[in-house]
């Protein structure tokens, strides 16, 4: 059976009101459980020698160790604590299991990850370490993959990401996010397609489809697919007017992408808010089944 990493078991002691929903971790593997299509482990802490693969040593250190200073922390949006610690080295491990996972099988998928704001020096917008990049630099040291491909259809624009490879020939990053959202000064992917606000299924799609040839060009040797659903209508944080049934389909297209062209493909959660928030919960499944649907449950740690 297929395996997920999870990192919802790791807690942070938000303050109330805070905006950001740690529920929905707990909300979808509930919900993935109940099909009964995949089995589950905890993500594993990942090591800072990884992390510093893509971040500053120093930064790295000032995290690990409680040294930030408020303006740092106030730029990332949590407090900081010995759970958010546990909980970003989980996020970061989770990923890079499930990227030598989809280097031995096919696909690999982690419940978390997605971090996409997090630039070499400095966090942001909920994210401390940029789990792809790590992922993407670790890969690239252990020696298996050079060239690598960065699917972003956050509603977000990846920024992070696009500035830590943004001298790098051997990675493409590509974002598809609305135009009037954060952050507010983008940075340049290899592919920027950014939508105005309201941009519905037909639109999306059509946008998408025009672009992934592009990726299929570059000719990477595994696909990171940042699965963000903050695209839904009920976003608070959104601003698009995306349906699930329009998620799915996005989802289908970018999976059976990298099934036919037999390029590895790993699945990170990436973000989204809706009210309530089991619309989003709902919408990250669905890319998870997708994913069964298009790959099919084989696996070589059955």
């Amino acid at each position: 059976m297929r395996h997920l990493y999870y990192t919802d078991h790791l807690t942070i002691d938000l303050p109330p009101g805070h905006k950001f929903p740690m529920a929905k971790y707990r909300l979808v593997r509930e919900m993935l459980t109940a099909d009964g299509l995949f089995a589950f482990e905890p993500a594993p802490f990942a090591e800072a020698s990884l992390i510093e693969l893509a971040h500053e040593p120093e930064y790295v250190q000032a995290f690990l160790g409680g040294g930030l200073d408020a303006s740092a922390i106030r730029k990332i949006g949590f407090p900081w604590s010995e759970g958010l610690v546990k909980r970003t080295l989980a996020s970061v491990g989770g990923t890079l299991t499930a990227a030598r996972d989809a280097l031995a099988d096919s696909w690999g998928g982690t419940l978390a990850g997605g971090t996409h704001h997090a630039f070499a020096a400095e966090g942001s917008g909920f994210c401390v370490f940029n789990d792809i990049a790590i992922a993407i630099r670790a890969l690239r040291a252990e020696g298996p993959v050079r060239k690598a491909a960065v699917v972003d259809l956050d509603v977000h624009q990846g920024d992070g990401t696009a500035h830590i490879f943004r001298e790098d020939e051997d990675v493409l990053t590509l974002s598809i996010h609305c135009k009037a959202n954060f952050p507010l000064r983008k940075q340049q992917s290899n592919i920027d397609v950014a939508l105005d606000a309201g941009v519905g299924d037909n639109e999306y799609l059509e946008r998408l489809s025009n672009v992934l040839p592009r990726v299929l060009e570059f000719e990477p040797e595994i696909v990171f697919y940042q699965s963000g659903v903050d695209g839904l209508e009920c976003d608070a944080l959104g601003h698009l007017a995306l349906t699930h049934d329009g998620l799915i389909e996005r989802d289908r297209m970018v999976l059976a992408m990298a099934r036919a062209a037999r390029i590895p493909l790993v699945i990170t959660l990436g973000g989204g808010y809706s009210n309530p928030i089991e619309a989003t919960a709902e919408a990250h499944a669905n890319t998870y089944r997708v994913a069964a649907e298009i790959f099919g449950l084989e696996t070589n740690r059955s």
